[in-house]
């Protein structure tokens, strides 16, 4: 048996998140059901991470164990048919046995967007999060630099989680704003439900003059939920990419 690296694109708007979930329609469910008809058997499929319900990748990459020796392309072409319009494999390979997606990898790339719009953006409301007035974007971009190296991101994750840690590494944090829109890149060792989406909640705070700056250094340091900003809405988030050693998708 093969293990078979795929990586995929999906806008995220209609899925209850990637993983399966009875009764919901999610990435994982989709993809699984379309391998299973090109493969005439079903295989189960391991994500670098779960993406949270309205939440989009460009580059989420997954795994699984093939029962047939398929071509790469039957991946590709193959399942296009067999996948809906909003999810799609978009590179495939054959890795090593001791590859896993989520284990091996090193490091993820996210970007959330923001738009500023006084008036309603169809067309940009499924994939940024849509505020009317306009932020201290300069106030913004100084505290961002504050979420770089490693620290306890405790105040930035989930109520709920169960992780063994809550310290993470972020070795980019830009914050850039392009006409209308504000993109927020960030690159780290991993990340934690819903952590970038709870940095970026808690930068428009400080974009909106409702959070001192100085703040940060405290929530930095383990503080509870609680202290930090609101969540911001999914839609804005993407994985961008998924970093992994070069040896291993060499």
């Amino acid at each position: 048996m093969k293990t078979i690296c795929m990586t995929l694109e999906y806008d995220g708007t209609d899925f209850s998140g990637w993983q399966v979930q009875p009764g919901c329609r999610t990435v994982q469910a989709e993809l699984e059901a379309g391998l299973a008809a090109l493969l005439k058997q079903r295989v189960r499929v391991h994500a670098s991470g779960r993406t949270d319900a309205g939440v989009h990748a460009q580059g989420q990459v997954v795994h699984f164990r093939s029962p047939l020796d398929l071509p790469l392309k039957a991946y590709l072409k193959g399942l296009r048919g067999l996948l809906p319009p909003d999810l799609a494999v978009v590179a495939a390979r054959e890795v090593p046995e001791t590859f896993h997606a989520r284990f091996s990898a090193t490091g993820k790339h996210y970007r959330y967007r923001i738009r500023f719009s006084e008036v309603p953006r169809p067309l940009s409301a499924r994939y940024a999060w849509i505020l009317e007035d306009h932020l201290d974007v300069r106030a913004m971009s100084e505290a961002a630099r504050l979420f770089l190296g490693e620290h306890d991101f405790a105040a930035f994750c989930a109520s709920g989680s169960d992780v063994e840690t809550t310290i993470r590494r972020v070795d980019r944090c830009d914050l850039v704003q392009a006409g209308e829109e504000l993109i927020f890149d960030i690159e780290g060792s991993g990340f934690l439900r819903n952590m970038v989406r709870i940095m970026v909640g808690t930068l428009v705070e400080i974009g909106a003059g409702e959070r001192d700056p100085a703040s940060l250094p405290t929530l930095l340091r383990g503080a509870p939920r609680s202290d930090a900003g609101p969540t911001a809405p999914p839609q804005g988030l993407c994985l961008v990419q998924v970093h992994y050693p070069g040896h291993l998708l060499s």
